[in-house]
């Protein structure tokens, strides 16, 4: 047998195992209810992820509750595109990131205000899937109680999904949630210079 043809072999058996351990992980995955997903960490990509789950979800013929905590200060091309969609109800409740208002009871002030309108979300199940933008740092700066959030989410209806995006996620929530992922920064444009640009950071 050529090295091609052996390697080729040993591809086939390799793939083979892994579609048999891959279905076994399908087959005991047979609850149905909604998933909280966190995403996390100090890379790009947090809030981007999140709306592509929007695209997904409207897919699917769901509607969707986003409210975007702490930020505000600036239009973003995700605001305005998914204002234009009727399924979707898009709240930027923030006043700007934590150094620009450099005022905390402000800050606390306009997470109250933000949480009060996720709480609508999150008590009708009309809503398939809500988007918390950010609220990871309002529960790391301790703006919110994280136990009330989680309390919150235990009670919402049982098939919404919810994502929880934001640098800093707590513990508790990471330890509640169905998903976490934690984007990691290797390297951003901005430290070469370049400023924030449509379609990517705006």
């Amino acid at each position: 047998m050529s090295d091609t043809a052996d390697r080729n072999a040993r591809h086939k058996q390799q793939m083979a195992r892994k579609k048999t351990i891959v279905n076994e992980g399908i087959a005991r995955a047979t609850e149905k209810r909604g998933v909280v997903l966190v995403n996390t960490g100090n890379g790009k990509g947090k809030s981007s992820a999140a709306f592509g789950l929007v695209a997904r979800a409207l897919g699917h013929d769901m509607h969707v509750g986003i409210v975007q905590f702490i930020k505000g200060s600036f239009s973003t091309g995700e605001e305005t595109f998914f204002r234009r969609i009727p399924e979707v109800s898009y709240h930027v409740m923030g006043e700007g990131y934590t150094w620009e208002t450099q005022d905390r009871e402000r800050d606390i002030a306009a997470a109250g205000r933000a949480w009060q309108q996720a709480l609508t979300f999150l008590s009708d199940p009309a809503y398939g899937l809500v988007v918390l933008d950010e609220i990871n740092i309002a529960l790391k700066m301790q703006y919110l109680d994280v136990q009330q959030v989680i309390a919150v989410l235990r009670a919402r209806p049982v098939m919404q999904h919810v994502v929880l995006t934001g640098r800093g996620a707590p513990d508790a929530l990471i330890e509640y949630a169905d998903t976490v992922t934690e984007m990691r920064d290797v390297k951003h444009a901005y430290r070469a210079g370049i400023s924030a640009q449509p379609g990517m950071e705006l």
